[in-house]
């Protein structure tokens, strides 16, 4: 008998997963996306229960929702509204009829099979109780929530469109409400529909690939809007963070900040704070040979001008400083020289960065400032680097001139442009990175940069630096619409040890977080454009939070990224993370290098050289009324008389019974008696020496 029976069960068994095989490829793409809130899969609703009413239909409350989900839904017919009494009483305060009809739609989203994707992200982790909680939104959805209801709901909406859309807005393609049917206001990213198909490929390459992603590891907290970090290159492994209000601190390679820092300019540089002001500590660069001359140059910008010619907002300075003699990990102020200062109008499109090529020159990347035809009129001449790249030679034996100009300059012996201008035409540099290892043996510099594109101002490109170049017409390496209202932020070209497979590409993203990677094809040279998949789950322990303020490199060649708050309330919330390929140990064998501790400087200039400063080359410059070959000799004009010696510029140091600037005037108080004695010579002369000892030392 049970053998009999047995096809029967069979047949039934068969027929119950086909019911629920078809049930799981009802709707767009498979009922392992579509969960509720609480993890269960969404209720299929009966004949009775579906009343098919129109989104807009009067009445709102459960019969709207089930208009707008009337198949699968998460609230059942005997089911309260999804949103808790204390949110939906704060959704319902408004007297705006427009405002009203949208949080009457958003109250459904608890109701949406795709509840669960809609509101658990690990983006945003856990909600405290007290903060209103609302479904990840459409992109153009959010900004027509945002205009429509702001003023209309109390305490909240008091921020700005952008941060309010960072924080509720779905950036990585996948579900957003509304999820249903919906006559479309702001554009194509109003419906979650729109992007679905679209969306079902990314998730379906997403589980294909998933083990591709990199991880992000928190490396440093509690920064203040740190602009960048790098390193050296002196073998100590130290990473220098850059703040924007003019500090530099170093991160130690036990993962301490030490608590001086290694630079600090705040009182001289002005920072803007408000969304969009640059203004601020721009950039760091170290010399190729800092360990034996201990130069680095600085970009900030300042309103305290040694000079002033026409209207201008600020100056944007270049600084020459050296580290201390006695302690390595702090500059010596007293060493500053002004390399170049550049009059500025505008709080925008600034530039500033520094670096050295392979070729040992300074190349400083200027942006346009916003500034127009009757700015530069108005300026007077003083625009003449804008938008432009200079090159500059710093090693020189010249005292007098804080650079010289490489002869291979496209304009070094032109009389129409300035003989630093290496390339120009630029806008909005971003952020600008040197190839240390390019693949192309016909290119001996690589140089790209991240930059907005004149003729249109929503795009953004990335250019590749050539000598001569006008980019005002020349054809950028990559030209794309950006992610989104972020601006672009230029990173480096990864030539680190940890991943291979992010080995020889240029890593760059947004302010809003969105990251892509450039890599160079060695069959054909052509730089093909990728996501860098950043993943937050399994392997990866830790999540990027907080819009892109730059990135940095340390001495392995290891990329991070740099971000903070925009909250006003929270100036220590900046913090530094680390690209790491979770395919490989956090540091492999063969990436270990032996940390050498930080040390003073030991060239003969910076030991011997008191009275002036050294040059990038190790020759000693002499103050003025100084000379000798470690000036350490004063001159006097006019000399000193009656065997008096120079002991300080101008100043003479008489014998006993002699006085005056020059020693030309003889002492009458003193009584001149003669020494019959050797032994009372001997003590004149002794006490001569001493005085002359102490004024030296």
């Amino acid at each position: 008998m049970m053998l009999k029976m047995l096809p029967f069960k069979l047949l039934l068994v068969a027929v119950v997963l086909c019911f629920f095989e078809g049930d799981a490829k009802f709707g767009e793409s498979g009922a392992r996306r579509r969960r509720c809130l609480n993890g269960t899969p969404p209720r299929r609703l009966k004949k009775r229960d579906r009343r098919v009413l129109s989104p807009e239909a009067p009445g709102g409350g459960e019969a709207m929702c089930r208009g707008l989900y009337p198949r699968l839904s998460c609230c059942s017919r005997s089911e309260a509204q999804g949103l808790p009494h204390a949110e939906a009483k704060v959704l319902s305060v408004t007297n705006n009829t427009e405002c009203a009809k949208l949080l009457e739609e958003i109250k459904c989203a608890h109701c949406s099979p795709h509840a669960q994707n809609l509101f658990h992200s690990p983006e945003k982790g856990e909600t405290p109780e007290k903060e209103l909680t609302l479904p990840y939104l459409c992109k153009d959805y959010c900004k027509e929530f945002y205009y429509t209801c702001r003023g209309h709901i109390p305490g909240f909406l008091q921020t700005t469109a952008d941060e309010f859309c960072y924080y509720y807005a779905r950036k990585d393609g996948g579900v957003c409400f509304p999820d249903f049917p919906r006559k479309q206001v702001r554009g194509p990213a109003s419906n979650s529909l729109d992007h679905m198909e679209e969306y079902d490929k990314e998730e379906e390459i997403s589980r294909k690939h998933k083990h591709n992603c990199f991880c992000i590891q928190e490396v440093v907290s509690g920064l203040r809007q740190p602009v960048g970090a790098v390193h050296c290159g002196d073998g100590s492994h130290r990473l220098f963070i850059l703040e924007k209000e003019g500090y530099v601190k170093i991160f130690t390679p036990e993962g301490d900040i030490l608590k001086e820092p290694f630079l600090d300019i705040h009182k001289l540089v002005q920072s803007g704070i408000k969304g969009g002001d640059e203004r601020g500590l721009l950039s760091l660069a170290f010399h190729p040979n800092y360990k034996k001359n201990g130069k680095l140059y600085v970009s900030y910008t300042t309103n305290q001008e040694r000079w002033a010619i026409g209207p201008h907002d600020h100056i944007l300075r270049v600084v020459e400083y050296t580290v201390s003699r006695k302690n390595p990990h702090q500059v010596d102020m007293r060493t500053a020289r002004v390399f170049l200062e550049v009059a500025e109008l505008h709080r925008k499109h600034l530039g500033g960065q520094l670096l050295f090529g392979p070729d040992g020159f300074l190349y400083i990347f200027l942006g346009d400032g916003m500034i127009t035809l009757d700015d530069m009129e108005e300026m007077d001449g003083l625009s003449d680097f804008t938008g432009s790249v200079l090159r500059l030679d710093v090693n020189t034996d010249l005292c007098n001139v804080p650079y010289s100009i490489p002869r291979s300059n496209p304009h070094f012996n032109s009389t129409n442009q300035p003989p630093e201008i290496f390339a120009h035409g630029l806008h909005n540099p971003g952020r600008c990175a040197v190839d240390r290892h390019p693949t192309d043996v016909n290119i001996n510099l690589t140089i790209l940069c991240s930059d907005s594109n004149g003729k249109n101002r929503s795009s953004a490109r990335i250019l590749q630096i050539i000598k001569g170049k006008d980019y005002e017409s020349e054809p950028s390496l990559l030209e794309f619409k950006p992610f989104s209202s972020g601006s672009l932020v230029g990173g480096f070209v990864y030539r680190g040890c940890q991943s291979e497979r992010l080995y020889g590409s240029y890593v760059f993203g947004d302010r809003n977080g969105n990251f892509l990677t450039l890599q160079q094809s060695p069959a054909t040279k052509q730089w093909q454009e990728k996501p860098l998949c950043l993943g937050n789950t399994g392997s990866c322990r830790g999540f990027f939070s907080g819009p892109v303020l730059g990135f940095g490199e340390d001495e392995l060649g290891e990329i991070y990224i740099l971000s903070s708050s925009k909250s006003m309330t929270q100036p220590h919330s900046g913090k530094l993370y680390k690209i790491v390929d979770p395919k490989r140990p956090l540091v492999p064998e063969e990436c270990k290098r032996t940390t050498q501790p930080a040390q003073i400087l030991s060239s003969e200039c910076s030991r011997h050289c008191r009275n002036g400063h050294c040059t990038p080359t190790g020759k000693c410059c002499c103050n003025q009324g100084w000379e000798g070959e470690f000036c350490r000799t004063a001159k006097c004009d006019p000399a000193c008389r009656h065997g008096g010696v120079c002991v300080r510029p101008n100043k003479c140091l008489c014998k006993k019974g002699y006085l005056g600037p020059q020693c030309e005037q003889v002492d009458r108080n003193i009584r001149r008696v003669t020494r019959a004695g050797i032994l009372d010579q001997i003590l004149d002369m002794t006490s001569y020496l001493l005085d002359l000892t102490s004024y030296i030392v």
